[in-house]
């Protein structure tokens, strides 16, 4: 039964990871085809619309957004829209953690989410957690947090949505050259899914 077991847990590991990715690109996909295929239909005849219209016009919309806020107008339309968004109870919370997660993600270089850390969080040296610093310039902030001399680190929890920020003396940071990609895959997996090969 034991042999049975481990064989039955091998299968759901190499079958999981794979129907989520698959199941997650199909959703994107269809909801993507479902929302703007009527649009193109809309426009243009049945007869001369083609199943994955609606694909590409939201790959197109969304490079065209991406262009649009680069513009100094539009950048601060996006801006006047998130500010009353930050004026709306409940709403700011939910708008302020998808704009927050969107921008770690996408590595804005303003908020420097792209630097990974190994980080002693006790005065023990031997122990270290990988990390991501946030914020290293804590000017506007309430007085009494961080400071010249620390960073804001966010410490993420292996196999969950979750973690914790440390505001850390920059001594005990150390910089690692390792992508936020295969830091955050190595930080989440508890450091079982990335190997030496794996970093190129």
């Amino acid at each position: 039964m034991g042999n049975l077991g481990r064989i039955f847990l091998a299968g759901l590991a190499a079958l999981v990871p794979a129907v989520v990715t698959i199941w997650l690109a199909l959703w994107l996909i269809f909801t993507a085809e479902s929302g703007l295929g009527w649009l193109v239909r809309w426009v243009i005849p049945d007869e001369y619309y083609m199943p994955g219209t609606g694909v590409v016009l939201a790959i197109l919309l969304v490079f065209a957004v991406g262009l649009l806020t680069r513009t100094e107008p539009i950048r601060q339309l996006f801006g006047l829209g998130g500010a009353i968004m930050d004026r709306i109870p409940l709403v700011k919370t939910v708008y302020g953690a998808f704009r927050d997660l969107m921008q770690f993600i996408a590595g804005d270089r303003k908020t420097q989410f792209n630097k990974v850390v190994m980080v002693q969080p006790s005065p023990d040296p031997d122990v270290e957690l990988i990390g991501f610093v946030t914020r290293e310039d804590f000017s506007g902030l309430p007085d009494g947090i961080g400071g010249e001399d620390r960073v804001a680190v966010y410490m993420p929890m292996s196999y969950q949505v979750g973690g914790y920020t440390l505001f850390l003396p920059r001594e005990r940071v150390r910089p690692v050259d390792i992508s936020m990609e295969d830091a955050m895959r190595m930080a989440l997996t508890a450091g079982m899914s990335v190997k030496k090969d794996d970093l190129g």
